[in-house]
């Protein structure tokens, strides 16, 4: 077989993998499989450039950078839809659309109102040429190299019968498990989180790098099909056509004639939609037969023959009881609300994030007020607005601090930051915890028995005033605390002197350097190999490790310029823990690209030396499950929850022993 007819196989053999995957979620293959192929394709491809082809899987991975979306005209305009939010209005609907048609039959067909990002692809003889945003509705961004990323975006169309030239638009969401896995992370690097899945989409689809848009989960829908010249008479057989050209379908369109038959599909699905994979607002109803759209006409904003019935946002009314204010381990001052317990979504909500001071201002908030509270995303419980009417005239508004509620230090606020921060980083209590119960966690230095009830007992009784400070404490001091017996105090004394084995990635992780989460840690970790190289790196230095920003950059700048954090770390260093990078051995990178969500208990070996081989050998840990992920290592009571949502992922399931036999294999 030459180069360029193994190239050609192996496309297409990763085409028809990943449409199975992604689109019919139907795997045919394991994730290490497919990836296997996958870099083997890419080492033709480099050794023989001119036989890449246009729709090759590699173009997934992303790469390309744009730094200014070009401007394009759309040659049909993307109309938005007319809303409506009762029975009564839907009725109106068909009364105009029985008038408009001049009696000639039609039907409906039903289905979601996506709450993502509407777009348009461009096919020419099967092949995606171009991808552009909604934009206004006459024009959007080209954002081609963006939209490859998307797994279930075709980058050339399957099966046959299509035109020369089509139009295909769709929505792009983001699921919702992973928005949530999304934030978690943010949180864990001390990044504000984001609202929901919908402005997420949005942001993402507009990075100038493709290859970080490649890193977030996103999935096309396609639900609408345009053509020069008409090949179906309506648009239930568009979505036959659609899904045989290799495009993603919900599933949940619906053909119906009567009212009564829309009425109860948008019952069904008021209540289901909060069970969907991805966020819905609504449902959209459309006449069926296309030959009678252009009769019905258009406005010059929306379409006569089509109409969105918008769901009422789950929202709350109750009281504001009152605004308090809490510091984190970085100094970021947040205001929460306090409301009256409200049951909103199926749950009791009795505090709110109100983010920020610009927040307070929006909303006009004054104490005692009457307050709409919804989820946002369905996730974050927020506030949205204000009873006015339910006001009493007398309540003082309510105003952000201008000192910590904890150690009085005048607050700051860095121009362009929407948070205020106490600046009093060594002894500040919350801060001062904060960085303590952050060391210590799992994720980190993973020291046994220093939750947070510990930590603060010994933050008040003056033992500890930094995570330094745990590597000097001594039995007679610990037992003599209340609460503490002589194996309480052996124990977590062990627990210390046990942390000093961690690597220097989870030393780095635990030191609190705000942006730097733990995959951060790692990098840096794995690019300058210990503390002192680290702390050597200009930000310019800094910004040319892949995926370090200049935001990340210039707060591990900031970190080390400050003469107590210095002092810390030669501490840590003097008491054995581990500020440097361990040598790997040849083919160390061997899992590079794999991601392993571990469950259940291992024989041979515990679950934190399965994570530090995994490392070792270039592969990532992940907290849960997604379709991003290669592997669920599972031992013995692995989680039912977890077997199942394997299975339905089509995620590769290995036993310890699979395992072990795996990366043996790699020596």
């Amino acid at each position: 077989m030459t180069p360029q007819e193994h190239i050609q196989q192996l496309t297409e053999e990763l085409n028809q993998h990943n449409y199975r995957y992604y689109v019919l979620a139907q795997p045919s293959i394991s994730d290490f499989e497919f990836d296997q192929k996958l870099k083997e394709l890419e080492a033709l491809e480099h050794a023989h450039p001119e036989f890449k082809l246009p729709d090759s899987p590699t173009e997934r991975v992303g790469g390309a950078i744009t730094k200014e979306f070009a401007n394009f005209t759309h040659v049909r305009p993307m109309l938005s839809l007319n809303n409506s939010y009762s029975r009564d209005e839907i009725t109106e609907f068909d009364q105009q659309v029985m008038k408009l048609a001049g009696g000639k039959p039609y039907t409906y067909i039903l289905e979601h109102k996506f709450d993502g990002v509407s777009l348009s692809l461009h096919y020419e003889q099967g092949q995606l040429v171009r991808a552009v945003t909604r934009g206004d509705g006459v024009a959007g961004d080209d954002i081609t190299a963006n939209a490859k990323t998307i797994p279930t975006v075709p980058l050339k169309l399957m099966g046959t019968g299509y035109p020369d030239q089509l139009e295909v638009r769709g929505e792009v969401v983001m699921p919702l498990v992973a928005f949530a896995e999304l934030n978690q992370q943010r949180e864990q690097e001390g990044l504000p989180l984001l609202a929901n899945p919908r402005n997420t989409t949005a942001g993402t689809l507009k990075m100038q790098d493709s290859k970080a848009v490649a890193q977030r989960e996103m999935t096309f829908y396609g639900y609408q099909l345009f053509t020069d010249d008409p090949i179906t008479q309506t648009d239930e057989e568009n979505f036959q056509l659609l899904a045989s050209w290799g495009f993603k379908q919900s599933g949940a369109d619906r053909t119906c004639q009567k009212l009564e038959d829309i009425f109860e599909y948008l019952s069904e699905w008021e209540e289901k939609r909060h069970d969907l994979p991805y966020e819905i607002d609504g449902i959209v109803i459309k006449v069926n037969e296309l030959e009678l759209r252009p009769e019905i006409g258009n406005t010059s904003k929306a379409p006569r023959w089509a109409i969105a019935y918008k769901y009422k946002a789950e929202d709350a009314v109750t009281k504001l009881e009152s605004v308090s204010f809490q510091v984190g381990r970085t100094g970021k001052v947040t205001p929460v609300a306090n409301l009256s317990p409200v049951l909103l979504a199926g749950t009791t909500v009795k505090r709110a994030s109100i983010h920020n001071a610009d927040e307070i201002g929006r909303l006009g908030l004054h104490e005692g007020d009457t307050v709409r509270v919804e989820k946002g995303g369905e996730i974050i419980p927020k506030i949205t607005g204000v009873v006015l009417d339910s006001r009493n005239p007398e309540a003082k508004p309510i105003k952000f601090l201008t000192h910590c509620p904890d150690c009085g230090t005048e607050l700051v606020r860095e121009e362009g930051d929407a948070n205020h921060y106490c600046p009093n980083t060594t002894s500040c209590p919350p801060q001062v915890k904060g960085r303590i119960i952050h060391f210590a966690s799992r994720k980190a230095m993973d020291i046994d028995g220093l939750g947070t009830e510990i930590v603060n007992q010994l933050v008040d009784e003056r033992l500890v005033s930094n995570y330094a400070d745990l590597y000097d404490l001594t039995f007679e001091q610990l037992v003599s605390l209340e609460r503490f017996a002589e194996l309480s105090a052996q124990n977590l004394l062990a627990g210390i002197e046990a942390s000093k084995e961690k690597p220097f990635a989870k030393v780095l992780f635990g030191l609190g350097i705000r942006f730097v989460g733990e995959t951060v840690a790692k990098k840096l970790a794995r690019h300058y190999g210990s503390i002192t190289a680290l702390g050597a790196a200009s930000q310019e230095d800094l910004e040319q490790v892949p995926d370090i920003g200049g935001r990340i950059a210039e707060r591990v700048v900031e970190f080390f310029e400050i003469s107590d954090n210095r002092e810390l770390l030669e501490r840590l260093q003097q008491s054995g823990l581990r500020l440097e990078q361990e040598e790997k051995s040849t083919g160390s990178n061997a899992l590079s690209g794999k991601s392993f969500v571990i469950s259940g208990v291992f024989s041979s070996h515990s679950r934190e030396e399965m994570k530090q081989m995994i490392e070792t050998l270039g592969g990532e840990i992940k907290s849960s499950l997604s379709k991003k992920t290669h592997f669920l290592l599972a031992g013995e009571n692995a989680g039912p929850s977890k077997l199942n949502k394997a299975q339905n992922l089509g995620i590769t399931v290995i036993s310890e022993e699979e395992f072990l036999h795996l990366i043996n294999g790699m020596d």
